[in-house]
């Protein structure tokens, strides 16, 4: 039974894209088969995960498609090309979802759009991880609606302390409302500074006022992370060796111990080969002419438009 797992917090630059990033490949070099959904509408897990060269709106699908047409979560797939068995794959994001909302605002279930659609694949990954935009739209609550459980990466400076109060109470709403069986996989303590005590205050302060599980791993300040993302890798394969690829390997491991699933990946040997069979070299799914895939594509969005006009219509 696969796993989906939001990365979610309200308040931008405390490190939800680069945990995406960093623990879908920690979780994949521990021959997991992971499934990485970008729905944040700048695109950086997708950049950062070394595909977005690859992505032309009018030849592959992506998030955007997957939540506003009839567009399988099968057809949005794109392969990366690091050295991991099984292939991690990525739902990579557009600069259209920003307009998905306005789009969405007027069709029933839409709260419900990405759990309908990643339910009938879920069981084919160990883990779904859904990197979620900095604000409380309609793709955070599709992201918390459709997950197991959601990770919250705070930064240990002052202010984190109230995002995370606001996020606890928009976990709590899905809940009543929305997603009943919603849990917190862990807060997580980003950008940490051994050297400060405030990074020690906050960690100290969290602990005391929060009831919820809080990880072992704690992610540093680290120069490697943050330069990784522009050569478009994650952490372990940049620097392995770096303290931000042994913190994020640490809370792969945590995560993978705390659903006890350590023991039936350990002896998991590579094959010799790990690009996914009918794949093209570059990791862009073999489909045919460009000229199809648009023509697919324009199909999809039309039947999604007339679906809407009907509705509307009665």
């Amino acid at each position: 039974m696969g796993k989906i797992i939001a990365i979610a917090n309200q308040k931008g630059g405390v490190g939800k894209t680069t945990t995406t990033i960093n623990l879908s490949a920690a979780l994949a070099k521990l021959n997991t088969k992971v499934l990485v959904v970008d729905c944040d509408p700048q695109g950086n897990t997708t950049s950062g995960l070394g595909i977005k060269s690859k992505i032309k709106d009018d030849e592959n699908y992506t998030s955007y498609d997957l939540m506003t047409t009839d567009a399988s979560v099968e057809d949005c797939i794109q392969y990366t090309e690091y050295d991991f068995n099984p292939q991690l794959e990525v739902i990579p994001s557009s600069v259209n979802l920003s307009a998905a909302e306005a789009e969405l605002n007027n069709i029933d279930g839409r709260n419900f759009i990405l759990r309908n659609k990643l339910q009938g694949i879920k069981d084919q990954y160990d883990y779904i991880l859904i990197d979620c935009p900095p604000s409380l739209t309609v793709l955070t609550i599709n992201a918390l609606t459709a997950a197991d459980s959601v990770i919250v990466p705070i930064q240990c400076e002052f202010y984190a302390l109230e995002g995370l109060t606001q996020l606890m109470q928009t976990i709590n709403l899905t809940r009543l409302r929305l997603n009943s069986t919603l849990k917190v996989e862990g807060i997580l303590f980003t950008m940490y500074d051994s050297r400060t005590n405030l990074s020690q205050d906050v960690v100290s302060n969290v602990k005391e006022g929060i009831n919820e599980n809080i990880f072992n791993a704690i992610i540093p300040r680290n120069v490697k992370l943050a330069e990784a993302p522009s050569y478009g890798k994650p952490i372990c394969i940049y620097d392995a060796k770096s303290s931000g690829a042994v913190a994020y390997n640490e809370l792969a491991m945590e995560i993978l111990k705390n659903d006890k699933i350590v023991s039936k990946k350990k002896d998991v040997k590579k094959s010799t080969s790990s690009k996914p069979a009918g794949k093209t070299r570059t990791g862009v799914k073999s489909v045919g002419a460009s000229g199809k895939r648009a023509a697919r594509k324009n199909t999809l969005i039309e039947k999604s438009k007339e679906r809407n006009k009907s509705k509307e219509n009665n």
